[in-house]
């Protein structure tokens, strides 16, 4: 580290922005190969890296905040990481190799990772920005959805994605009476069909939570802390506490001027490159190419996350053993209340489409859901409810294209054995 004309000035082979799944998962990579590269990990939270899927469970107290860390310390003392955080990126200026933080320091780089991740989006509803309306994104949120949540009778809940979803259950396991709003006709719209995301919502009333689905809210209003919804449909609710869970977008702002081409992410070939040199992208951050059809949008799921990470950070390394982005494929584990969720792939795709055939099983009275969906003799897409599936191998058989035209049958009536025989010979 030295000063430049009073600027502290600092230099890494590598640099990483970002300090969670694909951040941490392309640092391992390079280590393996690399043991001596000096690695600087930036974050702009104040602790160590920790994963956004545990926040809910820090609402409710079933998690203590210190328990969420996903790497102490000492483990990054042992990769020898220089660990900057509460250090916020402010500007990237690619042809000089350098990065500039909110400090005014300036960090040098050979090789770079950008993986900041995603921030909450605020709809626009008039007042909603007046209303001290919350988010649940990083650990300060959740610390501070739990204080509040030890005080309020209840909460009105915007949106019903994962975070959504997650949050009531939260509140409510916290003593928090919930209403839950979404613009959809379905809870859990993208994430599981209109059979699983109806088993959820039937689990989720009967512990006491109102769902409100097919309703757009109007206006929000803020008074004596009490947050009033109005909904397009004359009603109104009230509560102590609004949190809000329409969307995320990816975080990019500090891209400013820098030339590297963004869209609804930062765009990335196969090796999670970007169009700037010595520059990759991985997570939620980045638009990579979609497993189906090919199309870059971005995939945001923990496991698309250690996968691009990976190759990431063998790429910046130079591992021969890479193997290129082969596209993302939607996957969610969703547990609820006792009960687990999971999809794969396209769980929307169109079922008049030519070609595509479906095995369902739905049982509603026992909370039991299972959906296969294939396409020309292939398995294109799986939803479950409380199912004997593994997630695991129905990814992979959609992954592979593997041709179940001879199994096809057999599969659909035992998909957890014979999905075991089936990966076993492709891997055996």
């Amino acid at each position: 580290m030295i000063k430049v004309q009073g600027v502290i000035v600092s230099h890494s082979n590598y640099l990483i922005i970002g300090s969670s799944h694909a951040a941490l998962s392309a640092l391992e990579a390079i280590r393996i190969q690399d043991t001596e590269g000096s690695i600087t990990l930036v974050t702009q939270e104040d602790t160590l890296p920790y994963s956004p899927t545990i926040l809910p469970y820090v609402i409710s107290g079933q998690i203590d905040p210190e328990q969420i860390f996903l790497r102490d310390a000492e483990a990054l003392d042992r990769h020898r990481v220089t660990f900057k955080k509460g250090a916020r990126v402010v500007a990237v200026d690619p042809a000089n190799h350098s990065v500039s933080m909110d400090s005014g320091e300036t960090l040098k780089y050979e090789k770079m990772l950008l993986a900041t991740g995603a921030e909450p989006t605020l709809p626009p509803i008039p007042g909603v920005k007046d209303a001290s309306c919350h988010v649940l994104r990083t650990l300060g949120d959740a610390v501070r959805l739990q204080s509040i949540a030890q005080k309020a009778k209840s909460a009105i809940i915007l949106g019903a994605g994962l975070i959504g979803m997650h949050a009531a259950e939260n509140l409510a396991k916290a003593g928090v009476q919930i209403a839950i709003v979404e613009a959809l006709p379905r809870v859990l719209p993208g994430y599981f069909d209109e059979q699983a995301a109806g088993l959820v919502q039937q689990v989720f009333t009967e512990h006491g939570i109102k769902i409100l689905t097919g309703s757009t809210v109007t206006h929000v209003t803020a008074s004596n802390g009490t947050c009033t919804v109005s909904l397009e449909s004359g009603g109104e609710l009230s509560g102590d506490l609004l949190l809000v869970a329409t969307g995320v977008r990816a975080r990019m702002d500090y891209l400013a001027g820098s030339g590297i081409d963004i869209g609804e992410g930062i765009v990335v070939d196969d090796t999670m490159r970007t169009s700037s040199r010595d520059i990759w992208a991985a997570g939620d951050v980045a638009e990579a190419r979609s497993f189906f059809g090919g199309k870059k949008r971005v995939n945001a799921n923990l496991p698309n996350a250690v996968e691009q990470g990976r190759i990431a950070g063998m790429d910046m390394v130079g591992d021969s053993a890479l193997k290129p982005f082969t596209g993302g494929i939607a996957r969610n584990a969703y547990h609820f209340f006792g009960h687990r969720a999971f999809s794969v792939g396209l769980v929307g795709r169109a079922e008049s489409a030519g070609g595509i055939e479906v095995d369902q099983v739905f049982l509603p009275s026992s909370v039991q859901y299972q959906k296969m969906v294939f396409e020309d003799d292939r398995l294109v897409a799986v939803s479950g409810v409380n199912t004997m599936l593994d997630p695991g191998i129905m990814y992979e058989l959609v992954r592979q294209r593997v041709d179940l035209s001879e199994v096809k049958a057999r599969f659909a009536a035992g998909p957890l054995q014979m999905g075991r025989i089936l990966m076993s010979k492709i891997w055996g």
